[in-house]
């Protein structure tokens, strides 16, 4: 169903406070009154998902507020039409027209940015680590004991111990508390780079301007977070992944020349391309 294709779209979308099974999402957070909420959206059909929130009696103004998130996660406002009918033409990808690309997102771009660092040099069961115990020992609790991910205030305010010995993120210990801080104190507005009069350049720009965000890490917050898909993202897993899949070299060159035509949809085409069975299936 078109929905597990957005919930599979890439890793990240699985982390905490996400948690995802067949034609299911369900996350936390904390909603416009300040209440921390279930957010649940299922699929209804193959074509149609139906979204709840838990919490007697919502007035419309927060049932909108909640729906807009779950539209904003689930990417679906964004027209791919002409990605489509690029990926058509291209035997490799035509399985991509009936309905898949949509990248899953963060209610918030630091919430991206906090676990796009969390992926950088290492085993996909460390980030499952850092970004779980992120999770456990700094967000907003329910009676429940269901937990958000913790907002820049909450992670501004840690001791920087914490990152270390708690969350064991190495040399992202520096690069997390930073992050926050900036945001915290509203040196840098990481929302305004959902801003579509913004540039593929100026957004990377702005990416790689904060603590810990190389080429790799700006690509992929371009690609998963901000819709945005001119930018590769070339790691130790997507080249080997792609050598492996097409017999051509584990090179960026080589990348690039495959998917030119895809113009300002290369890395999107790049990334479907080697996520097939994650996303078709």
């Amino acid at each position: 169903m078109i929905l597990d294709r957005v919930l599979n779209s890439h890793g990240v979308a699985s982390l905490p406070p996400n948690v995802l099974a067949p034609g299911l999402l369900t996350t936390v957070a904390i909603g416009p009154d300040g209440t921390v909420r279930q957010l649940k959206v299922q699929a209804a059909r193959t074509d149609a998902a139906m979204v709840t929130c838990d919490g007697p009696g919502l007035p419309a103004r927060e049932r909108r507020w909640w729906l807009e998130l779950a539209s904003r996660m689930l990417r679906l406002d964004e027209d791919l039409t002409h990605f489509y009918e690029l990926a058509a033409e291209d035997q490799d990808l035509r399985w991509v027209a009936s309905g898949a690309g949509r990248m899953m997102a963060a209610p918030t771009v630091f919430e991206e940015v906090v676990k796009t660092i969390c992926t950088t040099n290492c085993s996909w069961s460390a980030t499952e680590r850092m970004v779980g115990t992120l999770v456990t020992l700094l967000g907003a609790e329910r009676a429940d004991g269901l937990r958000t991910f913790p907002g820049p205030e909450q992670m501004a305010r840690a001791d920087p111990a914490l990152y270390v010995e708690g969350v064991r993120a190495g040399y992202r210990s520096r690069y997390l508390l930073e992050t926050a801080q900036l945001v915290a104190e509203g040196k840098v507005d990481l929302e305004e780079l959902r801003d579509p009069e913004l540039s593929d350049e100026e957004v990377d720009g702005r990416l790689r301007s904060l603590p810990g965000i190389g080429p790799y890490a700006s690509s992929h917050l371009m690609l998963t977070a901000l819709g945005r898909y001119s930018r590769l993202v070339l790691d130790s897993w997507t080249l080997p992944t792609w050598a492996r899949r097409s017999g051509e070299a584990a090179t960026s060159a080589a990348v690039e020349a495959r998917f030119a035509h895809f113009a300002g949809y290369r890395g999107l085409a790049f990334w479907l391309y080697l996520t097939e069975d994650w996303v078709a299936g």
